[in-house]
């Protein structure tokens, strides 16, 4: 097809179209980010009610990632299609509802220009080939826990698992490591954790994390390999301990306030799936092992 084999051989058509689609990809983000949580949150209590024997609630109107269309949340007003274009419609508006004029969260559109600047630079660093098509999945896929978990401190098996079993699927064909090493890292990364958790449990007899930090970690090793879960793992413990320092310092938070793992985990498992190999070499051949 003309389309595809001009993205193929023109890396900048296949940039900028990631950002395009990134840009819309991003805008989808957006609800998916303010919805799923509340539909979770709708689930757990109709399954309590059902194991209460309660009655069920009146459900009233549909609630899913479609519908209802999105509003503001000020005044109700249904948001039109030229109202949401991504980027564009925020400046227009002038980060403005046009109903009631009601301020619109600048969060949105920078989720839209993040996913964007992302993308684009996926499909510059692979190029048009299947690891770049995926990594895009995997990226939209992170980037939406993130949030979720930051604001909720949830990682939803919706989006974990899904991934995880791709991440399998894809290394049955060795796109990014071997079957076995993808299998041994979901194992790997769950275990991990999972025993860090367990010992820190029993040493304070408090929760350290969730259990979605380590399917999402598992997800991270079906991807790219138990090769990737050292890095992985050191990267994010540095990362959350800086910024978890200064986030507590800006609230003016206890150091017993929980802090969601999960943003740092992905940002570590992204960086060491595109540079991971490099981080590596060029640490071994600073301490001389090279």
């Amino acid at each position: 097809m003309p389309v595809l084999d001009l993205l193929a051989s023109h890396v900048l058509a296949f940039v900028l179209c990631a950002l395009v689609l990134g840009l819309l990809v991003g805008s989808f983000l957006n609800v998916v980010i303010h919805r799923l949580p509340k539909m979770m949150l709708s689930d757990w209590k109709a399954q309590a009610r059902e194991v209460l024997d309660l009655p069920a609630e009146s459900s009233g109107a549909r609630f899913n990632l479609i519908l209802p269309n999105s509003h503001c949340p000020a005044c109700g007003h249904e948001i039109k299609p030229w109202e949401n274009i991504p980027l564009l419609s925020y400046l227009a508006l002038r980060g403005k509802c046009s109903a009631c004029k009601a301020p619109i969260s600048p969060r949105y559109p920078l989720v839209e220009l993040a996913c964007g600047l992302l993308s684009a630079y996926v499909a510059w660093h692979f190029g048009f080939s299947w690891q770049g098509g995926t990594m895009l999945l995997l990226t939209w896929g992170l980037l939406a826990m993130s949030l979720i978990d930051a604001d909720h401190q949830l990682l939803p098996d919706a989006l974990v698992l899904p991934l995880l079993w791709l991440g399998l699927i894809l290394n049955q064909f060795g796109l990014f490591a071997s079957l076995a090493d993808a299998l041994w890292g979901a194992i790997a990364g769950y275990l991990s954790l999972w025993s860090v958790y367990w010992l820190f449990k029993l040493v304070t007899g408090k929760e350290g994390m969730g259990y979605g930090d380590f399917k999402l970690l598992a997800m991270l090793g079906a991807w790219g390999g138990w090769q990737i879960l050292p890095l992985t793992i050191l990267l994010s413990s540095l990362v959350g301990a800086v910024l978890g320092v200064i986030m507590l310092r800006l609230r003016n938070a206890e150091t017993s306030t929980p802090i969601p793992f999960g943003p740092y985990l992905a940002i570590a498992g992204w960086i060491a799936l595109l540079w991971g190999d490099q981080i590596t070499g060029t640490y071994l051949q600073f301490a001389g092992f090279k």
